[in-house]
Order: C-alpha cells, then structure tokens, then sequence
C-alpha cells in the first residue's frame, strides 16, 4: 500500500481487525518512510457496478460518494456512525447481489431512502428534497403529505 503522504511505495502494517459489523477489515499502516500512521479497510466486492445516470452516462460505481450523500442527509442527526456504515454497507450488498453489473442511478436512490425511512425521518426528507430535485415548496408539501412525514418536517425546524 503507498504512502499518503510521501507516495513511498511499501507500508507496514501494524494493527488488523475486523470492523464492526464485521464486512471489512480495518488495518492501521506505518511508512517506514517518513513515519506517518494511517487506516485503510479492505471490502469484499463481488462485482464491478456501473451506474446508468438519468443523462445516459456511465459511471463506475463509488462507493464513497455513496457514503458522502448519505453524510450530508444524516448531519447534526442523532444517529450512531457504526448504523450509518452497517446501513451503507447493506445498501452495497443489496446492489451487489441484484445480478446486474449496470444498474439506473434511479435504483441505488430508491434503496438509498428506503433504507433512510427506517433509519431517520429527518434524514429521510432530506435525501429525498435533493433526490426528488424539489423545485418549490408547494412539491415539498406534497412529498410530506404523501409519506405522513410532516413531523419529520415539524422536527427539523
């Protein structure tokens, strides 16, 4: 593994764990370089996703963008990081096990707030407002309504 933050091509490993719900495997590393300490997690992954953008362009499927998404939904929320990872790696799994290697980015969004329904409210209705691309209150009024979340909505404020 290369070095962050000199580029030196061998690290040490100093410390393997498995993370906590048990899908990755937490290393903490050593350049012998120039001495600096980092962490990397190794995953499973069964297959390479690509992801079918409504514009008709295919990307590589990333799982951090994922992760960050699903970061600036859940913000300032009192949620538990380990239950925001377990809900990410499950989302990864889900897609990873659907049987196609190209799958609509309309997909991975549904699983995205389905799985936030359960998780957050709050969080919900705010992965939805963008996912939905909201234009004006009126279709933000209706979303709620129609989801018997308007004190989700109540909550946030």
């Amino acid at each position: 593994m290369r070095c962050p933050f000199c580029g030196h091509a061998e690290t040490q490993v100093k410390d393997s764990r498995p993370s906590e719900d048990g899908a990755a495997i937490r290393r903490r590393r050593l350049c012998p370089e120039c001495g600096g300490r980092f962490t990397t997690f190794e995953r499973v992954q069964l297959r390479e996703l690509t992801i079918l953008k409504r514009s008709g362009r295919r990307t590589p499927f990333d799982r951090d963008k994922l992760a960050r998404s699903i970061a600036i939904a859940t913000r300032k929320r009192p949620i538990e990081p380990e239950r925001i990872e377990r809900m990410i790696s499950l989302i990864v799994r889900q897609l990873e096990s659907m049987g196609e290697t190209e799958l609509p980015s309309s997909e991975i969004g549904e699983l995205v707030m389905k799985q936030l329904k359960q998780l957050d409210d709050v969080a919900y209705v705010r992965y939805a407002s963008v996912y939905r691309d909201f234009r004006e209150a009126g279709e933000f009024a209706t979303f709620l309504g129609e989801e018997g979340l308007s004190e989700a909505a109540e909550d946030e404020r």
